[in-house]
């Protein structure tokens, strides 16, 4: 057992876990910060996408102890400090991209994290940047849409496909 440290939607939290604990079972299962999904246990759908810092990450795809100081935020540290939620996650309910909404915190941390690092993406670069996140219900198209309403954009050119 190692004992890890890190902050987590900006509070300190520490907790005992096993070398093959992936931080995707911390979440889950040590802090019971069950927003951030497992979807399919080998880094292709996107469900369990957070921040570490600063930079979007697969949760399953790295072990606990080796985020040991790490600042996380996951989809539950993503309101604002009000409780409002944030752009993206309003752009998110606007714009219905969602559907069952099992994929949705994955990409609703994809975007944010895309729009941290281009503020105003076209429609191509956030295809392609939300590759990795699997969503089986939309089509993506009011996701884009959604991407596209929290960068200030126009979404009224945005074809179906």
């Amino acid at each position: 057992m190692t004992q890890v440290t890190m902050t987590v939607n900006g509070k300190t939290v520490s907790a005992e876990v096993e070398g093959r604990t992936l931080l995707v079972e911390f979440l889950r299962e040590k802090l019971d910060l069950t927003g951030t999904h497992v979807g399919c246990d080998t880094s292709q759908c996107g469900a369990c996408v957070v921040h570490v810092n600063g930079k979007a990450l697969k949760s399953c795809t790295a072990f606990a102890q080796d985020l040991d100081g790490a600042d996380v935020k996951t989809i539950e540290g993503m309101a604002n400090a009000d409780g409002s939620l944030s752009v993206v996650q309003q752009a998110f309910q606007d714009h219905h991209g969602l559907q069952c909404g099992f994929c949705t915190p994955g990409m609703v941390m994809s975007a944010s994290a895309l729009l941290a690092e281009n503020p105003s993406p076209s429609e191509t670069e956030i295809r392609e940047y939300l590759e990795g996140n699997i969503c089986r219900c939309t089509g993506y198209h009011n996701i884009v849409k959604a991407v596209m309403a929290a960068s200030g954009q126009d979404v009224t050119g945005i074809a179906a496909e």
